[in-house]
Order: C-alpha cells, then structure tokens, then sequence
C-alpha cells in the first residue's frame, strides 16, 4: 500500500486568531487518524515561478487513511474554527511505493 499526504499551500492569511484555532484543533485531530507532521513552514527557496508560501505536509500510513482523515469529525471541528481565516490549496496525493 502507497502512503498518502497532504500537501497544503498558504496563499493567504486573512485572520491568524482563526489559523491559530485551527492550528490547535487540527494537529491533535490528524494525530489522531495517523498523521505525522513532516514539513511546516514557508519556502526557503523557490523555482519554477513558485512562491515563499507557507507549505504543509502531512504523511499518512496509507492513501486511504490520508483521505479518511479529511473527513472525520475532529477534522471538521478545525475546518469550522478556520472558518475563512486562509486560502488553501490542499492537495491529497498517493506516495509512491
């Protein structure tokens, strides 16, 4: 079975009370479903015409428990917390093997 991530880029802040709501509810949520953390932060560099956005990775145990995870209870609680406090662009992709 393939891993599976998600792969989120921060285009913009609107309001950083509700990204931190967001932030305190999501982690213990996508823990929870067997999500670990692996990238967090804006671009140190950037190629290809990208931008220095704030870039999050998540890694799951498989495909289907990345897409699984998006949909459980506690996960929604920390969407509803963030509200329109970011635009995202979240992205679950298949690792290969």
């Amino acid at each position: 079975m393939s891993k599976g991530y998600w792969v989120t880029h921060y285009r913009k802040t609107n309001d950083p009370a509700a990204l931190a709501a967001y932030a305190q509810l999501a982690a213990p949520a996508i823990a929870a479903a067997g999500g670990k953390f692996i990238v967090r932060g804006p671009a140190e560099e950037v190629r290809e015409g990208g931008l220095k956005e704030r870039t999050v990775v998540v890694e799951f145990p498989t495909y289907e428990q990345a897409v699984a995870a998006y949909d459980t209870d506690d996960y929604k609680k920390a969407l509803a917390a963030l509200g329109n406090g970011a635009e995202r662009d979240l992205r679950i992709v298949r690792g290969t093997e």
